[in-house]
């Protein structure tokens, strides 16, 4: 049996931490939409999944509460569900992550995927908990350090998976590499943010004229190709600042040390 040969795509932790790497604005949005129009049926599927995952834990954790509709009516219930809610579809969003890293270097996936990692939740849950608190006190003090923070943490889920670093290390590994390039990936985030928003004339505009299917219609399937997109930009901006290992193989799957594409 021929040996398969392990080789490193885009950048490395050493290089990143120095700052020696470039992102061109253009050229990450052009491939971006191009890998997503080649393929964003996996994506999609999975925050499918992932969507009527997070509604039957609302109902489960809102039924505590007497539902719904008493839940929503105290603002630390609405808090308490959100927050819970959070923690159990994390891991699976995780898989939607390393969904945009592996087609970064051109490795088809599946909805699937997202039970792939599940192995790892409790790094993960931790991980995103510890970005959201940062993030949300930011946010509350002067806006402005949370959207920073928002920024730098942006990619912090594929190292604790793909280069399994612990939640902290690789929350200190993301603020030591991406703050050399903080407002280039800001104005990323900000331009699928202005699109994003965007998509939502049409909802209001069909709203207004009582047609608001149409409206819903529109929105959701100008979504199947910005959510995808969205992921896959953060995997081609991990590939290129923090890179990859991958063997050459036809399936996807993961062990120890490397991950097979």
């Amino acid at each position: 049996m021929e040996k398969s040969s392990v080789v490193n795509v885009g950048g490395n932790l050493e290089s990143a931490i120095q700052g020696q790497y470039q992102i061109d604005i253009a050229s990450v949005l052009k491939e971006a939409w191009q890998k997503t129009q080649q393929g964003r049926s996996a994506i999609n599927g999975g925050l499918a999944l992932i969507f009527v995952l997070a509604m039957v834990a609302s109902y489960w954790v809102s039924s505590y509460f007497g539902g719904i509709e008493q839940a929503i009516k105290t603002p630390q219930s609405l808090l308490f569900i959100q927050v819970i809610v959070s923690l159990i579809i994390w891991p699976f969003l995780a898989g939607i992550e390393m969904m945009g890293v592996f087609h970064s270097v051109g490795v088809k996936t599946h909805s699937k995927l997202i039970f792939s990692f599940l192995k790892r939740s409790s790094w993960v849950v931790l991980c995103s908990l510890l970005t959201f608190v940062l993030v949300s006190v930011g946010l509350q003090l002067l806006v402005l350090p949370g959207v920073f923070l928002s920024v730098i943490f942006s990619l912090t889920i594929p190292l604790v998976i793909e280069k399994k670093l612990s939640p902290i290390k690789a929350m200190v590994i993301s603020v030591q590499a991406l703050r050399f390039q903080w407002f280039k990936l800001l104005t990323l985030y900000v331009i699928l943010s202005i699109i994003l928003a965007l998509t939502l004339i049409p909802l209001f505009a069909f709203q207004q004229a009582n047609l608001a299917f149409i409206g819903v219609v529109v929105f959701v399937f100008c979504l199947s190709y910005l959510a995808p997109m969205f992921y896959n930009v953060k995997g081609i901006l991990y590939r290129e600042i923090f890179g990859l290992t991958v063997q050459a193989n036809d399936n996807i799957s993961s062990n120890n040390d490397v991950f097979i594409a």
